[in-house]
């Protein structure tokens, strides 16, 4: 008899987070997922019990990564303003073009009708503001709060370029946070 296979519950959350981020999170079935890790329909549900339990574990493991890059971005670029537009220029380049922007956006509900999503988010969002934060300690004028302001600029910013995609999507985020940063802090210890 042919040994059964067998993978890690993260192996196959991998699976699921490529098949989600290709085809959206309406693609999250046990059948195409089973598929795509080559485990059973059956043996998914036995570990995730529900497509609602699949859905937020895969989810969970995306939170879990970006905590991750963000943490180790924070930890090696310059505590600079500079180092704070390399960070989220890094962080930017997981969007890839605007059909793989547009297809986050979903993922994006997903997480804000979960509840225990939407909590990892609003963590991510406090330890991402307080690396940006860390950026602009050494910075005389700067206003209260620069991490959740440089924060949000750079959110704006991924909105407005994906209406006229024109361009890399870093090149832009950079061009737009150098600019908010001049008129923010640079512009305001001239005066």
């Amino acid at each position: 008899m042919p040994r059964t296979k067998t993978l890690s519950d993260e192996q196959v959350l991998d699976a699921a987070l490529k098949l989600l981020h290709e085809s959206g999170p309406e693609a999250l079935t046990f059948e195409r997922v089973a598929r795509a890790c080559g485990l059973s329909a059956a043996t998914l549900v036995q570990r995730f019990r529900s497509k609602a339990g699949l859905k937020q574990s895969t989810l969970l493991l995306a939170w879990d990564r970006l905590d991750e890059k963000t943490a180790q971005l924070a930890a090696t670029v310059p505590k600079t303003p500079d180092g704070a537009v390399e960070l989220l220029v890094a962080l930017s380049s997981d969007y890839g073009g605007i059909e793989t922007y547009a297809e986050g956006l979903l993922v994006l509900r997903e997480d804000l009708r979960d509840p225990l999503l939407r909590s990892r988010g609003a963590a991510w969002k406090a330890a991402l503001s307080s690396a940006l934060e860390g950026c602009f300690s050494q910075v005389r004028h700067a206003p209260q709060g620069i991490g959740l302001l440089t924060a949000s600029q750079w959110q704006g910013t991924l909105l407005w370029w994906s209406f006229d995609p024109q361009g890399s999507l870093e090149s832009y985020v950079e061009a737009s946070l150098r600019r908010f940063i001049y008129a923010i802090v640079v512009s305001r210890s001239a005066g």
